[in-house]
């Protein structure tokens, strides 16, 4: 997120941008910035870059989290092919699916229905064989979920988490060597979308972070000149 140390009139003079008499439109600017932060994590939009082809075998779709069950409907709207899955979401995060069940659960402290979804997932991907293909959407990561919400678990729990013996598997995870993985979307890059949209305009960008706990004021975008 972030403003800019400009004045808070609709249009204000800047050099080296904006239409050709010099105004520039800074609420159109704003939303310009929001609209492609936001398009870099549509699953609608992101989804489809990355799949990849119909396999000889079956095709199972597991996942979990809040933006999974949108994602599947991504997946499902642009699968070419025979489909079939379970994906287990927030509860109010559901999205229809045809093909693929959804499934509402508790968060961020699981409950029952999380419990069967996940052993339901288990045996959806038991059997299988090298002619098949097993796409997994999923987002955040356990132990960032406890830390957010200071959830108190055990802490054999947390031990074994923050060992990373069984915590979510990132890209460069040795045990991927075969199996082949796409970061769909990023705080970096919905940050970089909209600052690349300030530059655009001629305006000076500087990302300081993907994550802040003050208020979006307390960040800037200098315009050259600006102090």
């Amino acid at each position: 997120m972030a403003g800019a140390q400009m004045n808070t009139a609709a249009q204000t003079k800047l050099s080296g941008s904006g239409d050709a008499h010099g105004e520039f439109d800074i609420d159109r600017l704003l939303q310009d910035m929001f609209d492609a932060a936001i398009a870099t994590a549509q699953p609608a939009l992101r989804v489809p870059q990355f799949l990849p082809a119909p396999p000889r075998g079956r095709t199972v779709v597991i996942g979990a989290g809040k933006a999974s069950a949108a994602m599947a409907k991504a997946l499902e709207d642009h699968w070419q092919g025979d489909l079939e899955g379970l994906v287990v979401t927030r509860d109010g995060y559901a999205v229809a699916c045809r093909r693929i069940e959804i499934v509402e659960a508790a968060h961020p402290v699981p409950d029952e229905s999380g419990l069967q979804a996940a052993q339901r997932m288990l045996q959806l991907v038991s059997g299988l064989t090298a002619d098949d293909l097993v796409i997994c959407s999923t987002c955040a990561d356990a132990l960032a979920v406890l830390r957010r919400y200071e959830i108190c678990a055990a802490p054999a729990a947390i031990a074994l988490l923050e060992s990373g013996s069984t915590e979510t598997l990132k890209p460069d995870d040795a045990r991927l060597t075969n199996i082949e993985t796409h970061l769909i979307a990023t705080p970096q890059l919905a940050l970089e979308a909209a600052a690349e949209k300030s530059r655009a305009a001629g305006i000076e960008v500087h990302i300081l972070s993907d994550a802040t706990s003050r208020r979006a004021r307390h960040l800037s975008v200098r315009a050259p000149g600006k102090q």
